[in-house]
């Protein structure tokens, strides 16, 4: 004969029941959550800082032509003008001087970034303007708490939206350009293949550690890609190698060549991509996108050349270094070196 269960035990067995009940309920919220996070990171923008603060080395016109490039391969892209000589802006056909609401409306005056948005002729390309009041950014943001943050806040308020932002910082290692580099996931460096070029290399490597130390430990330094490359002059190759020294595995194996068609298409308003799609600095910069989105900033910047998709089969006549021939001068360098040493 079973005995009757007693009440105080049934009870213990509910609440027991009930709880098992809750702890999976919670497990499958946080599995659930998980994912959703997860699908949510991945689908958030990559947001590229392009830095140097010598003028000049082709910030500005990288920054047009890879937005470009990727819009036309698909990706939303907006690019940020945080330059107060607004050249990103008038590069794309967009009148500087003729803008209600730019950049410094949303560093000063707490304006949404979405509101300072512009469509550009080339579709899923959104540029963020700039003139010359952003000019006195650089004094009015001294002042302000938490002004290292102020674009990475508002940034973070559209990322979702885009695939890349890219900002174009001005040529200094001031606010605007620290805002750029907290505001920022990763940074690319044009770098001009002339011997000045390399002066102030250092300092730019130690400010963005500093940034990464203190205020963005997610910083890392996607690449340096070498512009106005000219074949002819050795210094060019010279130049590769020291910069090599300073970026080991962070070099693009595509370099963007001297070309008359990069500087002039600035004066029509448009990227070389569009004015001039034939042109060697063209075909450079698609290629450079390309590698782009290759990139894995936790390894080497080098892509296995079967994996670029080829523009309609088109032939690039620049001029293009291995990384391996690079790394076995300097080897032999350094064997040269070591044996000098021990001769004297």
């Amino acid at each position: 004969m079973r005995l009757p269960i007693s009440p105080l035990r049934r009870e213990k067995t509910f609440h027991t029941v009930e709880n098992s009940k809750a702890i999976v309920n919670a497990g499958i919220f946080l599995i659930i959550l998980f994912f959703y996070c997860l699908l949510y990171y991945n689908n958030m923008a990559r947001v590229i800082s392009i830095v140097n603060q010598k003028g000049g080395v082709g910030k500005t016109t990288t920054a047009v032509n890879l937005s470009a490039v990727l819009s036309r391969m698909g990706k939303r892209v907006l690019m940020v003008d945080l330059d107060s000589q607004g050249n990103a802006t008038s590069g794309i056909g967009v009148d500087s001087q003729q803008l209600e609401h730019t950049m410094y409306d949303v560093l000063m005056k707490n304006a949404e970034l979405a509101s300072v948005i512009r469509s550009t002729v080339i579709e899923n390309f959104h540029i963020a303007p700039a003139n010359v009041n952003l000019a006195g950014a650089t004094v009015d943001l001294v002042p302000v708490e938490g002004r290292e943050f102020r674009l990475k806040e508002a940034i973070d308020s559209v990322r979702e939206h885009y695939d890349f932002i890219f900002i174009d910082c001005p040529p200094s290692l001031g606010l605007l350009t620290i805002n750029g580099l907290v505001a920022s996931t990763e940074v690319l460096i044009p770098v001009q293949t002339e011997y000045y070029a390399l002066e102030g290399l250092g300092q730019l490597l130690q400010t963005i550690e500093l940034v990464k130390e203190h205020l963005q430990p997610d910083l890392e330094i996607t690449g340096a890609v070498l512009t106005m490359y000219d074949k002819r002059n050795k210094l060019s190759e010279a130049v590769f190698k020291d910069i090599y020294q300073h970026f080991p595995n962070k070099v693009f194996g595509i370099v963007i060549p001297r070309n008359v068609r990069v500087a002039e298409a600035p004066s029509h308003g448009m990227p070389v991509t569009e004015y001039d799609k034939s042109s060697r600095g063209a075909k450079a910069y698609r290629k450079l996108a390309r590698e782009m989105l290759y990139i894995d900033v936790t390894k080497k910047v080098s892509v296995p050349k079967e994996q670029y998709v080829s523009f309609e089969e088109e032939e690039v006549t620049m001029t293009e270094i291995p990384v391996e021939i690079i790394q076995e001068n300097m080897k032999k360098e350094i064997q040269q070196k070591k044996f000098i040493e021990l001769s004297s």
